[in-house]
C-alpha cells in the first residue's frame, strides 16, 4: 500500500497586469503606488479579488474589468499585480 502525501497547491506568482498576454485573465491581488493613482485605480474597479483580461497590451493598455473595455496607461498599471491562472482565470 503506497501513501501519496498531500501537497499543498502551488500559488501563481504575482506579476504586474501590464504582462498578461492578449486573452490572459488574472485575478488583481495588490495595487501598488502613490495614493491618488492607486485612489483612481480602485475606484475603477482595479482591487483585490477583482478578474480582469488582457485584451490589447502596450500603451494604451486595453482590459476587460467587469464586462467592459478600458484604455489605461501602461505606466498606470504596473503598479497592479496580479495572479494569472487562478480560480477560473
Amino acid at each position: 500500500m503506497s501513501v501519496i502525501a498531500a501537497t499543498p497547491p502551488i500559488e501563481a506568482e504575482l506579476i504586474p497586469l501590464t504582462l498578461l498576454r492578449p486573452g490572459q485573465r488574472a485575478l488583481v491581488d495588490q495595487v501598488i503606488g502613490g495614493g491618488m493613482l492607486v485612489h483612481r485605480l480602485r475606484e475603477m474597479g482595479l482591487r483585490g479579488g477583482a478578474e480582469v483580461e488582457m485584451v490589447r497590451p502596450g500603451s494604451p493598455c486595453i482590459i476587460r474589468l467587469d464586462g467592459h473595455k478600458l484604455g489605461v496607461r501602461s505606466d498606470e498599471l504596473s503598479g497592479v499585480l496580479v495572479r494569472a491562472g487562478t480560480s477560473g482565470a
